[in-house]
């Protein structure tokens, strides 16, 4: 008999939780696992999801991001009862909603495996402090009814544990993964930046990321206006959608950057935009495990990133790439200039990158680590 595995998260927009989740319940062993997705409506894969044969998806309109009291009570109602009715081995939550409606679901429903995946948090020392201890005691509560927590970083689960969340002893890491396969992908440099109408000789940027406060793109438009005094020719990409991006193109234009930053979107060719650049820069302010930079680095990329929590897991200033202080805009500016002048230093950071993604860090490795713990786990209920 298969291990029915139930996967909710909150909404499938555009972001690494959300691939990581599809890449899991698409390529879980069959024989040895029967998973069901749950999420929320409205999301970037919707559609692709709904023409996948191959899944089992339930939609439940109740589970929304917004906070609403009365959806949010239904939607854990529909959850429990959904769990009542498909009487799953396991339920694996993601997402800051669906992680707490999830897993206190689970918990009305009696199943005997709940497990959470932290790949980032509700909660962030950028917001207003009543909010952010509402967050934190959500968390706690639903703690206690987990069997075990994932994080995908070293530092997301210190991060947890000063929250008062669970010890990281106790806890497991699991990368967000990438198809390694993919990186570094196979492009002619100069042939590719002549078809995006960048000039082949010019030094390339790109950013990669959501246009929300979280990823600060804002401080990379900046930087880029600094940068540009020092190096002119250089040309600045960042490739992702969102809210913001409106607002940003006026601030670029405003800078003078209208011919030397350009707003991509989403594209399906990013993998191509990073071997044909020159340097990554991220200037998140918070981060799970950002799997573009995990790209990034395994298609030799030097980077400049901000020091925020799934970065230094990754990077190591002056090792394997470049760190400055979240906000410290005049630190990460020079850092990005240091590297666009200097080849020798881009070629030492950005081979030291490639070398540090190992297989840990495949998408296909992360499934089966978590096939493992699934089978560990309700091997020590049987115990």
């Amino acid at each position: 008999m298969t291990i029915k595995v139930a996967h909710v998260i909150t909404r499938l927009d555009l972001g690494g939780a959300q691939q990581n989740t599809l890449h899991t319940v698409r390529t879980l062993d069959r024989a040895r696992f029967s998973p069901l997705l749950v999420c929320g409506e409205g999301g970037y894969f919707d559609e692709e999801v709904r023409r996948d044969s191959s899944l089992r998806t339930v939609f439940l309109p109740a589970l929304a991001r917004e906070v609403s009291p009365g959806r949010d009570l239904l939607a854990l109602f529909q959850l429990a009862n959904l769990f009542l009715a498909e009487k799953p081995d396991i339920v694996h939550t993601h997402s800051s909603k669906a992680g707490i409606l999830g897993r206190l679901a689970a918990a009305l429903a009696g199943v005997p495996v709940v497990v959470h995946t932290y790949h980032g948090f509700g909660f962030h020392d950028y917001q207003n402090a009543l909010v952010k201890s509402v967050y934190v005691a959500l968390e706690r509560l639903c703690a206690p009814l987990t069997t075990k927590l994932i994080f995908v970083s070293r530092a997301n689960a210190n991060y947890a544990e000063r929250h008062g969340l669970g010890r990281v002893a106790d806890a497991a890491l699991i990368r967000s993964g990438v198809r390694l396969a993919d990186f570094p992908a196979t492009v002619d440099k100069d042939a590719f930046k002549m078809s995006m109408g960048i000039g082949r000789h010019k030094m390339l940027v790109v950013s990669i990321g959501n246009l929300k406060p979280q990823k600060n793109a804002a401080d990379f438009v900046e930087a880029a206006a600094r940068t540009s005094k020092v190096t002119p020719e250089a040309r600045f990409v960042f490739i992702g959608d969102g809210p913001q991006r409106r607002r940003l193109e006026a601030k670029a234009f405003a800078l003078g950057l209208n011919d030397r930053l350009f707003f991509m979107g989403w594209r399906h060719d990013a993998a191509r935009w990073l071997a044909a650049a020159d340097v990554f820069a991220l200037t998140s302010l918070w981060e799970g495990l950002p799997r573009a930079l995990v790209e990034a680095m395994r298609s030799g990329l030097p980077s400049v990133c901000y020091a925020t929590d799934g970065v230094v897991d990754l990077l190591a200033d002056g090792v394997n790439g470049l760190l400055a202080a979240p906000g410290d805009v005049d630190a990460f500016s020079k850092k990005m200039t240091d590297l666009l002048l200097d080849a020798q230093l881009r070629a030492r950071l950005g081979a030291a990158a490639r070398a540090a993604i190992g297989p840990e860090f495949d998408s296909d490795e992360m499934v089966r680590a978590q096939e493992r713990l699934y089978l560990e786990l309700l091997e020590g209920r049987r115990d």
